[in-house]
Formats: C-alpha cells, sequence, structure tokens
C-alpha cells in the first residue's frame, strides 16, 4: 500500500474496492429499476387511493427514502469487502449473485410492507382530513 494507490490488488490479495465496485454499481441500476417497478404497482394497483397523496411536497418524502434505499444498498460493500477477507474470490465471485438477489428481494418485501402498513393507511387519513 503507498500513499497513492492505498489499496492494490495483486494475485496474493483478495481485499479489493475495485472488484466490489465492479459488481455491484452495474447492478445498483437493476435494483432501483425493480424498486421503482414495486412502487409503481402499488400505485397502479390502487391508484384511486393514493390520488390524494401525490403531490409536490411528497416527491420530497419519496426523494428521501429513495435515496434511504440506496445508503442500505451501500451495506453490500461492508459485506463484500469483510467477506472477500475470508473466501476465495472465485467462491466468492458465485456468491455474489446470491447475496444480491436475496438482498434486492429484501428490498422488495420491505418496500413493498412500508407502502402497505405505514403509508396506506396514512393516505386514507390524511384523504378525510382533506374532504373535511
Amino acid at each position: 500500500m503507498t500513499p497513492d494507490n492505498p489499496i492494490t490488488e495483486d494475485e496474493h490479495s483478495h481485499f479489493s474496492i475495485r472488484s466490489a465496485t465492479r459488481f455491484w454499481e452495474p447492478r445498483r441500476l437493476i435494483y432501483n429499476s425493480v424498486l421503482t417497478a414495486t412502487v409503481l404497482f402499488w400505485l397502479i394497483k390502487d391508484w384511486t387511493h393514493f390520488l390524494p397523496a401525490l403531490t409536490w411536497s411528497s416527491l420530497g418524502i419519496v426523494t428521501v427514502l429513495a435515496l434511504l434505499a440506496n445508503l442500505c444498498y451501500c451495506a453490500a460493500y461492508l459485506a463484500d469487502l469483510a467477506i472477500q477477507q475470508l473466501v476465495p474470490n472465485i467462491a466468492w465471485n458465485r456468491s455474489r449473485w446470491t447475496i444480491w438477489s436475496l438482498g434486492t428481494l429484501f428490498a422488495v418485501v420491505l418496500e413493498s410492507y412500508w407502502i402497505n402498513d405505514e403509508i396506506y393507511p396514512y393516505v386514507s387519513q390524511a384523504a378525510s382530513l382533506l374532504r373535511g
């Protein structure tokens, strides 16, 4: 390790931020697309229910939630870098897909729960207050 190149890749090193980035970053687009599709599914499914909540002020809340989802995605880097130290590269490269798939599935389940248990009832209450 040198000050100019703090993390180097060589045949003896399993620790690589570059390797983690090459795997995780292209899949971030897929992850975001899957979560966006999930939101759109629930919005279209219950369009009339969510219509009162589609305001400019709710756009800020949705943006914060999207940023939090991407922050959670960054947790994969911590796990990846830690596991690179423990598992040979060939085995870990095959396991990354499983980790990515399970993490994305978990995010979809958490998002669906959040929409149905936290946001859906709030929209009903807000709509009834607006109607007076």
